[in-house]
């Protein structure tokens, strides 16, 4: 193989994808060249306008993660960071005080909008700024289309008895502490692929779907019309890996997430809600945990090949077994 494709969020993306590069590049990937070229298609839907800039985090987080300028410990924004325009902003009152934009990550953002405001599109600004970063990889949004991902909340004081908050509001602000009553996605119906991602896929001989969010970061790239048609129609093989390990999330929300659109959070009700794609869904196999061993038998039983191997991400080589783990699947 020497095409591979991964559709990815932010965190749980970058690092499977961290593991996935050191494989291929010590040859620990059975029937995967170390030549091999890796294309990703990220989640764009919980971008956001803060201040006047354009903010991307899953692109930033896959580009700063592999480009090697990561805050390793928070798991997103730039390393040996300060905060003096956030303090500053905070001193004038200015809102939302909730979202910190770092001062050597605001650069990142000023040179997105200064390019997006001078005509080029999202796609053409992020290979821009990999030109500096040098991830590895080519990062492809998923579309060059405003998309963003709302939560709707409880909200006594509104008379509908909810209100609806921007997705980064609930995860930062609100710390996803509160139940996600319905997750709503704005232009996803409408948007459009951005340049490549299809050829990505339909071109791959591998396509693999990490354990990012399945509702807000792979669902959302899959809600882009003809990215689902194309993921059926690739002749290569598709698998995945469980975002769910004893029954809840290792970090994030998925589990409010999935609770939100009334998928099982399980493993196993994960993988069955991707689907297999023998019967209409998306993969062709699917990982869990070894500790959700118990569960292989019911996803198989749904028509989709399953197997249980370790799946935490404690350091390179043991996500690299998993990409591995992940290729003999489909492989076989």
């Amino acid at each position: 193989m020497r095409n591979l494709t991964v559709l990815s969020g932010g965190m749980g993306g970058a690092r499977f994808l961290q593991g996935l590069l050191h494989g291929i590049e010590r040859g620990l990937l059975p029937g995967v060249e170390r030549d091999a070229t890796v294309t990703v298609v990220a989640n764009t839907a919980d971008d956001l306008w803060v201040h006047g800039l354009k903010v991307c985090p899953d692109l930033d987080t896959v580009m700063y993660t592999l480009g090697d300028g990561i805050d390793a410990e928070r798991g997103w924004g730039r390393r040996d960071e300060t905060w003096s325009v956030k303090e500053d902003l905070a001193a004038y009152g200015v809102e939302p005080s909730w979202f910190g934009l770092g001062d050597r990550d605001i650069a990142t953002h000023l040179v997105r909008t200064q390019m997006l405001d001078a005509g080029y599109a999202l796609s053409e600004v992020t290979a821009a700024l990999c030109r500096r970063w040098q991830p590895g990889v080519r990062l492809l949004p998923m579309t060059d289309d405003r998309v963003e991902t709302h939560v709707a909340i409880a909200d006594a004081d509104s008379p509908s008895g909810r209100r609806v908050v921007h997705f980064q509001e609930y995860w930062v602000r609100l710390r996803a502490a509160v139940p996600a009553e319905a997750v709503v996605f704005v232009g996803l119906d409408d948007a459009t692929p951005a340049p490549g991602v299809i050829d990505a896929i339909t071109d791959a001989e591998l396509v693999v779907l990490p354990p990012s969010n399945p509702v807000v970061s792979i669902g959302t790239i899959l809600g882009v019309p003809r990215v689902r048609e194309a993921l059926v129609a690739t002749s290569a093989p598709v698998v995945g890996l469980s975002p769910i390990v004893g029954g809840t999330h290792v970090r994030g929300m998925a589990e409010q997430m999935l609770n939100a659109i009334e998928v099982e959070v399980s493993a196993a009700g994960v993988g069955l809600h991707y689907g297999s794609r023998a019967d209409g869904g998306v993969l062709d196999g699917w990982l869990v945990d070894e500790t959700d061993r118990d569960q292989v038998d019911r996803v198989v039983a749904g028509g989709l090949p399953c197997r249980a191997v370790p799946l935490m991400m404690t350091d390179v080589g043991a996500t690299a077994a998993m990409a591995a783990a992940a290729v003999e699947l489909v492989a076989r």
